[in-house]
């Protein structure tokens, strides 16, 4: 069973990325709900823009990590044959 193209093994790799993905979802659904700053467009934008852009860079680096894994274990098995 391969989880957007990656083994098992690359998967449990990547793990280590999924507590913080976590922690910042659930900032980001925190805040949605509760606005603890009170409720201004303009901080409230930049709050979400930067909490998002975090998410949203930690997951594309997540993937293009798990795909260099996958190239560099490929690689090792061509070698080693």
């Amino acid at each position: 069973m391969s989880l957007l193209g990656f083994e098992k093994e690359t998967l449990l790799d990547l793990t280590v990325n999924a507590i913080p993905l976590g922690i910042l979802l659930f900032f980001i659904a925190a805040f949605a709900v509760v606005p603890a700053f009170g409720v201004d467009p303009v901080f409230s934008t930049m709050q979400f823009a930067l909490i998002g852009s975090m998410f949203a860079g930690l997951a594309i680096l997540s993937y293009y990590t798990g795909k260099a894994i996958e190239g560099a274990e490929q690689q090792t098995e061509e070698s080693a044959e």
